[in-house]
């Protein structure tokens, strides 16, 4: 309840500074519109906003759940195989030396202007934080663990200690790759729809802004924003259900 209490806040506090930038700055619409306006605009275009937010969720989802596959795969070779270390790592790190929106055009070039170049996006963007967490999760498990697992059960395979240790020592650091991913993840979808889509909230934001239709794309940013931040506060509540091992993070104790 608080939670919710100081969530309204917020946002009650964003619109009335806005309001106040929009009122004492004199600002014409084509600006920064009146947050009234934005909301006119939302209640209107309602149906068209949730058509193509339902498009832009999708690509959102798909993408995680690939990129988290091939992310937690990735971060399993590398952690257990030299050979795999040799020849991914600097792959891995070599990748994001190349920006996104560079390989944007290309995506929507070899996928199409469907969903297949969207969802690439988002998987490619997710994709280095989920390896690399997971990967650091995996070279930090506690030694003291493994040297326990060799002295209780010496018969235990290399698997086997993999699937009851190292995996749920590991698992809380993949968990806070997939915050970072949750909170990412949107810019890979919207940034595809922008280079070549023909739906999505992207691809209506551009289409509202060379059409001067302020209000509306605010209100399609409203919108992404408000998806946002749902998604990752529900891979947080899922992440915290799924690893009841790992404690929440504490409240800082008072001092003085």
């Amino acid at each position: 309840m608080n939670a919710i209490l100081r969530g309204l806040a917020t946002l009650a506090g964003v619109l009335l500074v806005w309001r106040m930038i929009v009122v004492i700055g004199e600002l014409p619409p084509y600006i920064l519109p009146d947050p009234l306006a934005v909301g006119v605009s939302l209640w209107r275009n309602a149906g068209s906003l949730l058509g193509h937010a339902g498009v832009t969720t999708l690509e959102i989802l798909v993408g995680m759940l690939l990129g988290t596959l091939l992310g937690s795969g990735t971060a399993l070779a590398l952690g257990y195989s030299r050979r795999a270390r040799r020849w991914l790592l600097p792959m891995l790190i070599a990748s994001q030396a190349i920006p996104v929106f560079a390989i944007a055009p290309l995506l929507v070039l070899w996928l199409g202007y469907g969903m297949g170049s969207k969802i690439a996006m988002t998987l490619l963007i997710i994709y280095f934080p989920v390896t690399a967490n997971f990967y650091d999760g995996l070279r930090h498990v506690p030694p003291g663990w493994l040297d326990l697992a060799r002295v209780m059960a010496p018969e235990s395979g290399r698997w086997a200690v993999l699937r009851h240790i190292a995996l749920p020592a590991a698992l809380p650091a993949l968990g806070s790759g997939l915050r970072v991913a949750a909170a990412v993840a949107p810019i890979g979808a919207v940034l595809g729809e922008w280079v070549g889509a023909s739906a999505g909230l992207g691809y209506l934001m551009l289409h509202a802004n060379s059409r001067m239709q302020v209000d509306l794309m605010f209100a399609a940013l409203v919108v992404l924003a408000t998806l946002a931040v749902g998604l990752y506060f529900a891979v947080d509540a899922a992440l915290k259900r799924l690893l009841p091992w790992h404690p929440a993070n504490p409240e800082p104790a008072e001092t003085g």
